[in-house]
C-alpha cells in the first residue's frame, strides 16, 4: 500500500515526465504519435520509480520503449532540473508499457459478444498435449 508521500511524489514525477516526453516528441518533429504517462509508482524508500507509458499507435510501443530506456539517464537529468526544489534525490526510472487499455478492450469485446468462442473456435487457447 502506498503512503501519501509516495503518491505525492508519484504525481509530481508523472506531471513532469509527461512534459519532458511530449516536449521531446514535439522537438524531434515526430507526428502521429501520442504518449502519456498513465501511472508512476514509487518504492517505499523512494529510490525507484516505475513509470507506465501508454502509447498510441500500439505498434510503435516497443521501439519507443527501447528508445526511452536508452535515454533514461538524460530523462532523469531533465527531471532532476525540474524537481530540484521539491526532491533531494530523484529516483531511478524504470519504464514499462501500460497494456491495461488493451486488456479492458479485450474483456469488453468478449462481454459484448464480438468475440464469441462458441462460434469461432480459434479464439480458444489450445490445450497442450503431453
Amino acid at each position: 500500500m502506498e503512503t501519501n508521500r509516495q503518491k505525492k511524489i508519484g504525481s509530481v514525477l508523472q506531471k513532469d515526465l509527461v512534459d519532458i516526453l511530449q516536449g521531446e516528441i514535439r522537438k524531434n518533429g515526430i507526428s502521429n504519435l501520442v504518449i502519456s504517462v498513465s501511472k508512476v509508482i514509487v518504492t517505499t524508500d523512494l529510490s525507484i520509480a516505475k513509470v507506465y507509458l501508454s502509447v498510441f499507435p500500439q505498434d510503435k510501443a516497443k521501439d519507443l520503449l527501447e528508445a526511452i530506456k536508452t535515454n533514461a539517464p538524460l530523462i532523469k537529468h531533465d527531471l532532476s532540473q525540474r524537481v530540484k526544489l521539491q526532491l533531494r534525490k530523484v529516483p531511478n526510472l524504470s519504464f514499462y508499457i501500460d497494456d491495461s487499455l488493451d486488456y479492458i478492450e479485450k474483456i469488453d469485446n468478449a462481454l459484448s459478444g464480438k468475440e464469441n468462442p462458441i462460434e469461432n473456435r480459434d479464439l480458444l487457447e489450445k490445450r497442450k498435449k503431453f
